[in-house]
């Protein structure tokens, strides 16, 4: 009777036994799963923030391929002083320094339009911080250089262009400053609103060589005279008029030719009539 007892009680242990460690195993596969998400999801954050850091940190490929350029000019310099119209005082770094503006040549202080030309160039610079551009140095010592002006202006082609200065063709083949006197030239700024401006190069080597040219003030002039139309080569090299502007010596003019009436060019230009081209 014990035995009929014993055994399905047995059978219930063992059954019951089974089922708990069922339910053990189902748990701890729940648990082990729950602990994967989680690590899984840390790892994953983890990962997200590192990598997060680390582009932060490092420059963008872009900005590292770009080099590192000193810039060819100098900012920052202002000007204490203006010799002439072609000539400025930079205070660099605590020392002054000349400047003579690169390829331009105002009219000297003793020549006509020279202290309008000085007067010029102190308006727009003296007292200003300018940017200097340098070119090269002059057999003086000088800085021969461009200045760019607060307003981004480029201070040696606005004489130019405002006719304050010539473009100095001997020392420059800069083509803005060759357009900018080019316009001057055309709407009379200036000193080319004279019938007759002479290039500071000529003035200064007359001044060396201490040439004069005669009086012709009141030089006699032909009968008609005031009214008759000619042809000047607006070059102190040239001595003579012209009655045809298609005359072969006037073709070889490498300056303007200027046209006015014979009188002008007699009394004011110190002409003479060319016998080559005469009607």
């Amino acid at each position: 009777m014990k035995k009929f007892i014993y055994l399905p009680l047995a059978l219930l242990a063992l059954f019951s036994c089974k089922s708990d460690s069922k339910d053990a195993q189902q748990q701890f596969r729940e648990r082990q799963r729950a602990i994967e998400e989680r690590s899984r999801q840390g790892g994953d954050g983890a990962a997200t923030a590192s990598d997060t850091i680390t582009v932060a940190e490092q420059p963008s490929k872009e900005a590292a391929d770009k080099p590192t350029r000193t810039p060819a000019t100098t900012a920052g310099d202002k000007v204490v002083g203006v010799k002439d119209g072609d000539t400025i005082v930079l205070l660099v770094n605590g020392e002054e320094v000349t400047v003579r503006l690169y390829g331009v040549d105002t009219p000297e202080k003793n020549q006509a339009h020279g202290q309008r030309a000085k007067q010029y160039t102190s308006d727009l610079a003296f007292g200003k911080t300018v940017r200097l551009i340098v070119n090269n140095k002059d057999r003086y010592g000088r800085t021969v250089g461009t200045i760019i002006l607060p307003d981004g202006k480029n201070l040696n082609e606005e004489l130019v262009r405002n006719g304050f200065a010539w473009h100095y063709k001997e020392y420059s083949k800069d083509q803005n400053l060759a357009n900018a006197e080019a316009d001057a030239r055309r709407f009379k700024r200036g000193l080319w609103q004279d019938p007759n401006p002479v290039a500071p190069w000529d003035f200064r080597k007359e001044q060396r060589s201490g040439a004069s040219k005669p009086s012709t003030a009141n030089a006699p002039i032909p009968a008609g005279a005031t009214k008759r139309t000619v042809y000047i080569c607006n070059s102190t090299n040239s001595a003579v008029y012209h009655y045809d502007s298609n005359c072969h010596v006037l073709k070889r003019c490498k300056d303007e030719v200027i046209k006015t009436t014979e009188a002008l060019a007699i009394r004011e230009h110190g002409r003479r009539a060319d016998k080559t081209c005469s009607p």
